[in-house]
């Protein structure tokens, strides 16, 4: 059993993390890459003259991108530790686990840790006001743990009860709202921020439909190796 969480867990993650880091590659590092230009004053949004007359996005940064990728796919293995845990307890309790139902795992895992959280505390760029980090993580890893424990109350809650407990508790961090800051001003472009917002979430949703689809297909094909192992 070990072996096979293990295994299933590295595959996935690894498979998962490294289409998930080429896509932030290609859609969302050249939105941060622009908006640290605002930053460091490079461009202006308006009412001043920018530091360089014709500033240019990095490119290609071999160190800067493959340490990005190694990362991410660090990232997605630990998050595929989770998925697959808890796809191993619902298998016991009676949960078909496969490639294709792992999908519908992805998507609730895109909603526990992305869209949960980003409804109240959206994904934000360098160059824009925020609210004290630690008041934030406190936050985001409260609203991650209410989603995980609602989402699954909602599957596998037997009454109206058990439901009604896993609304509040998707509800509640966000009737009790994240930490603001203090002033909503920066020099980034709100455009800026909303697009990376919008590329943030849209590579999240596909990089946890993969993760999904990666975990309860090897989940599947490891214990299906295993019996047949078993009964040679």
């Amino acid at each position: 059993m070990y072996s096979r969480f293990l295994v299933s867990a590295i595959f996935a993650g690894a498979a998962a993390g490294l289409i998930a880091g080429l896509l932030q590659l290609v859609f969302v590092q050249p939105v941060l890459l622009h908006a640290e230009l605002y930053e460091t004053g490079a461009i202006v949004h308006f009412g001043a003259a920018p530091v360089s007359a014709n500033p240019e996005l990095p490119g290609f940064d071999a160190m800067r991108d493959g340490l990005s990728l190694v990362f991410t796919m660090l990232t997605y293995t630990g998050y595929a530790l989770i998925l697959i845990a808890a796809m191993g307890i619902a298998e016991e309790r009676g949960a078909t686990i496969d490639g294709r139902t792992g999908i519908i795992w992805g998507v609730a895992g895109f909603v526990a840790f992305h869209l949960a959280p980003g409804i109240t505390l959206a994904p934000e760029v360098p160059g824009v006001a925020a609210a004290d980090v630690a008041a934030r993580q406190v936050w985001w890893f409260a609203t991650v743990a209410a989603a995980l424990v609602g989402l699954w109350l909602i599957a596998f809650g037997r009454n109206w009860m058990v439901w009604s407990l896993a609304v509040i508790l998707l509800a509640a961090p966000h009737v009790i709202g994240a930490p603001e800051p203090d002033a909503f001003a920066g020099p980034v472009p709100t455009e800026i921020g909303a697009l990376f917002a919008a590329r943030a979430f849209g590579v999240g949703l596909a990089a946890w439909v993969l993760l999904g689809s990666f975990a309860g297909y090897f989940w599947c094909r490891e214990g299906l190796n295993q019996n047949s192992t078993a009964q040679a």
